[in-house]
């Protein structure tokens, strides 16, 4: 079966498919999230790191960090339709729907490499020196920017795929977003146990929030609250703060080893996917948040990807003695 790639609509139809094995626990309403499929991945060893979407072909990008590989999954197919080999430890990918271009970056060599169209052909690359992590590409801009090495971000010029700037921070630079409204963007530094606020027209930090806690790895913007959501590892917690001016707004204890979280707005939520082999689901009411699902995924089962235009979270478990790596399909209910 192949989803018609512009209409959303069918989408529930493309991903009400098998499960290989019984579905795993939810909540115990079973309200919040529905387990929908599996997609094996196939002979992929070791860590899966960050994943990305083509929305209009149904298509993930998975980061197969300890394979050395980028799989592309095909959503309508639900099967890995190719994959791109001969990578060093790809821990980013990105994907520019305007420039029809994937972009995967490395942290054995540094490097950022470029994929381009249907077939995904490499067409170049760029040297960042060392250890490139998250990828993200601002939507105002279309600039493709990298957190990479000892501390800074590589802003790229789309069409030139040139790097036009560096922001210089003092450590390395773990998950970052872009505020979609205000000219910021803000990095997690775990290593000097803070965020980095980058003012993104002059590429300069204009402040730096302390964080007392560590292991400040997985961040997400609350667009609708403008509030800043923060996950530490030590200990395992999710905190809030407000984009004005970095004050704590609230707090709430997560599972462990937290390397993704993502909002979902229509519904008032936040995911977050725990290496612990687990997703807490969050519900935000004001400035109270408590958690009403603890759904059992894998053991190191930690990074996931929430597209909103789907309405599905996936979540990229990795080979165990038992089962083999794959892609967990989750519906967010109601």
């Amino acid at each position: 079966m192949i989803c018609p790639f512009l209409r959303v609509s069918a989408v529930s139809a493309c991903l009400a498919i098998w499960a290989s094995s019984p579905a795993p626990s939810r909540a115990a309403d079973g309200s919040v999230l529905q387990f929908e499929a599996k997609i094996a991945l196939g002979d992929v060893r070791g860590r899966i790191d960050h994943m990305a979407i083509d929305t209009k072909r149904l298509r993930l990008f998975v980061a197969e960090l300890g394979n050395d590989t980028v799989s592309i999954v095909d959503l309508a197919k639900r099967s890995v339709i190719k994959r791109i080999a001969g990578l060093r430890e790809p821990q980013g990918v990105g994907y520019d729907p305007s420039s029809d271009t994937l972009f995967v970056a490395n942290a054995r060599d540094g490097s950022l490499k470029f994929f381009q169209g249907e077939s995904y052909e490499a067409t170049g690359g760029l040297d960042l020196g060392s250890d490139a992590d998250n990828i993200r590409i601002d939507p105002s801009t279309k600039h493709v920017i990298v957190g990479y090495g000892d501390g800074g971000l590589a802003v790229l010029d789309n069409a030139t795929r040139k790097k036009i700037e560096n922001i210089a921070l003092k450590a390395h630079p773990e998950s970052f977003q872009i505020d979609p409204d205000g000219g910021r963007i803000f990095v997690n530094l775990p290593d000097t146990h803070a965020v980095a606020v980058i003012d993104s027209a002059s590429g300069k930090q204009v402040t730096s929030w302390p964080m007392d806690k560590g292991g400040n790895f997985a961040m997400a913007i609350d667009r609708d609250h403008r509030r800043l959501l923060v996950a530490f590892r030590s200990p395992a917690e999710l905190a809030i703060f407000s984009m004005a001016d970095g004050k704590r707004i609230a707090s709430i204890e997560t599972c462990g080893d937290v390397d993704d979280l993502f909002t979902d707005p229509s519904r008032g939520r936040v995911y977050v996917s725990c290496g612990a082999g687990f997703i807490d689901v969050i519900e935000v009411t004001g400035a109270t948040y408590h958690r009403s699902g603890r759904i059992s995924t894998a053991p190191g089962a930690r990074t996931s990807f929430f597209a909103p235009e789907l309405d599905r979270l996936f979540v990229a478990a990795r080979v165990t003695s038992t089962e083999p790596a794959a892609i967990w399909i989750f519906r967010p209910l109601p």
